[in-house]
C-alpha cells in the first residue's frame, strides 16, 4: 500500500471513521499504482470477483444527486430506481453533475466524503460478499467494507437495482 495521500482520501476516511467503518478495514485503504476506473479494473487489480466491487454511481434523479451503490456484476435498471425512490427520471450524471455533488471524479467515487449527504441505495447483491471493495474518492484509491457496514455509513437504503 502507497502512503500518498489526497484531500479526497482524507474525506473519505474521515467520514468512514466518523461514521462508525470498522478501523482495521479503514486502514486497509491502498492507493494502487494504477487508476480503476471500472469494475473490471479494479477486480483485477485486487484479485476479487467483479461482483465484489461496489460502483458508486451518481444518478440525476429529476435535478438531484442519487447515489447508488451497485455490484459491479450489475447494469443499474434506471426506471426501477425511478420508481424505487419516487421519481420521473433517473439519469446517468454529468462529470460536472457528479463533481458538483460528490466532490470527486467519475471512476473514483467514494461511497462516502462529499460535501453534504447524498440519498443513497446499496444494491442488495453485494450482501452475497463477505467483502466487498469500493473506490476511495480518486481512482487510484480503494477500501474494503461490506454490505451492512456500506448501509450504515452512507444512511443508505437496501435496495434492488438490477
Amino acid at each position: 500500500m502507497s502512503t500518498a495521500t489526497h484531500r479526497n482520501i482524507d474525506l473519505v476516511v474521515a467520514a468512514l471513521t466518523a461514521g462508525g467503518a470498522d478501523p482495521a478495514r479503514v486502514a486497509r485503504l491502498q492507493v494502487l499504482p494504477d487508476a480503476v476506473t471500472t469494475a473490471a479494473a479494479a477486480a483485477a487489480a485486487l484479485g476479487v470477483e467483479v461482483g465484489q466491487i461496489a460502483n458508486s454511481l451518481v444518478f440525476d434523479a429529476d435535478g438531484d444527486p442519487l447515489l447508488v451503490l451497485t455490484s459491479g456484476a450489475h447494469r443499474v435498471d434506471t426506471a426501477k430506481v425511478a420508481q424505487l425512490v419516487g421519481v420521473q427520471r433517473v439519469r446517468r450524471a454529468s462529470p460536472e453533475f457528479v463533481r458538483a455533488a460528490t466532490g470527486q471524479a467519475i471512476g473514483g467515487v467514494a461511497p462516502v466524503g462529499h460535501p453534504k449527504p447524498l440519498r443513497t441505495l446499496v444494491d442488495r447483491a453485494l450482501e452475497a460478499y463477505d467483502e466487498v471493495w469500493a473506490a476511495g474518492g480518486i481512482p487510484h484509491a480503494v477500501f474494503p467494507t461490506n454490505f451492512g457496514e456500506l448501509v450504515v455509513v452512507t444512511g443508505g437504503e437496501p435496495a434492488d437495482v438490477a
